[in-house]
């Protein structure tokens, strides 16, 4: 199992932060889009680390259109000598309507389409292949040697798609090269839904599951001590009752029994009692979303649960102790 590590947005520390990494072993590196652009800071480590994976996980897909995104993953993917993955994710409406002022159409058909033209694109840099691409959402047939990169060797980036729904799932098994299983899973979820919905995408696309990576960051709850412990239990149950009040999100509760939770969970955000909304997230549910134990129980529960299909994960572990931390990693690299 690869492991990364997430480096945040400040820009003056990214240089310093990414020599760190590589020298204590991780596989890679990750930005996420929040409240800064995810892409600047993978230019920075790029620079700054010869062998580590750099990965947007995840860039909003919608806010941006297959050319912009085409050459972001171009110029990434050449510079970084081969190292960049475009991982992508559609957010949701409000967002994409009323923060970007961007269309919104039936997500999982524009993702779908949307990484089809960036590959028409691709597919005319680097094989020159005739720029025709006419779909719903997207258009592109327009293209010149003098907007055509030169520095090709290295060719496109990986694509990998969050998801959580069937639908989207079923595209990224279909058009991408991998798949971010969201943490708000279970076991049984990912079982009853995520595989059998990546498998029908790959039948689609006649590919099979080797070289489809998945990559999924479970829940994990643990500490040095009491106080440690019941601090990072506290925070967990707050992002799951968070990712729970999510109305596309209740058929993972529904895949452990909670179901009726989530109407509860969304009238309470509503109302802005994010911190009581943790308070209803039980041990039982916790125990479904994640791992919990002592550090050095975290990885042989990880691996022992989700060993058999997790390619790479990413240590957003509550471990404060660096040999811990170490030791879990180095355990899930070996695992």
């Amino acid at each position: 199992m690869k492991v990364d590590a997430g480096i945040g947005h400040h820009l003056s520390e990214i240089p310093a932060t990414v020599k760190k990494l590589e020298t204590a072993g991780y596989d890679g590196v990750r930005t996420a889009e929040m409240n800064h652009d995810p892409f600047f800071p993978l230019l920075l480590a790029a620079e700054h680390s010869d062998k580590l994976e750099i990965a947007s996980s995840i860039a909003v897909a919608f806010a941006r259109s297959p050319m912009n995104l085409a050459n972001i993953g171009h110029d990434l993917n050449a510079y970084s000598k081969g190292r960049f993955t475009l991982g992508l994710g559609s957010q949701i409406k409000p967002h994409i309507t009323k923060r970007f002022s961007m269309q919104w159409g039936a997500p999982a058909a524009q993702m779908r389409e949307l990484v089809l033209a960036m590959r028409a694109i691709w597919g005319n840099w680097y094989n020159g292949d005739p720029l025709e691409f006419v779909g719903e959402y997207y258009k592109h047939t327009l293209m010149t040697p003098a907007f055509t990169p030169e520095d090709k060797d290295f060719g496109a980036p990986k694509v990998v798609l969050a998801a959580v729904g069937p639908k989207m799932t079923e595209v990224a098994g279909e058009v991408a090269d991998g798949m971010i299983i969201h943490p708000f899973s279970t076991m049984a979820y990912i079982n009853e839904v995520t595989m059998p919905a990546i498998q029908r995408g790959l039948a689609k696309a006649g590919k099979s599951r080797d070289g489809f990576e998945l990559s999924y960051s479970c829940f994990v709850v643990t500490g040095r001590d009491e106080e440690e412990f019941a601090k990072s239990k506290k925070a967990t149950q707050e992002r799951i009752a968070f990712y729970g009040s999510t109305p596309a999100y209740k058929g993972v509760l529904d895949s452990i029994g909670c179901g009726e939770l989530q109407g509860e969970l969304n009238t309470m955000s509503k109302q802005g009692r994010w911190k009581e909304m943790g308070t209803l997230i039980t041990d039982d549910m916790l125990d479904k979303f994640g791992v919990m134990g002592e550090p050095h129980e975290i990885a042989p529960a990880m691996l022992e649960r989700y060993g058999s299909f997790v390619d790479r994960t990413s240590t957003s572990f509550p471990v404060s102790d660096e040999a811990q931390r170490r030791a879990i990693i180095e355990t899930l690299r070996a695992g």
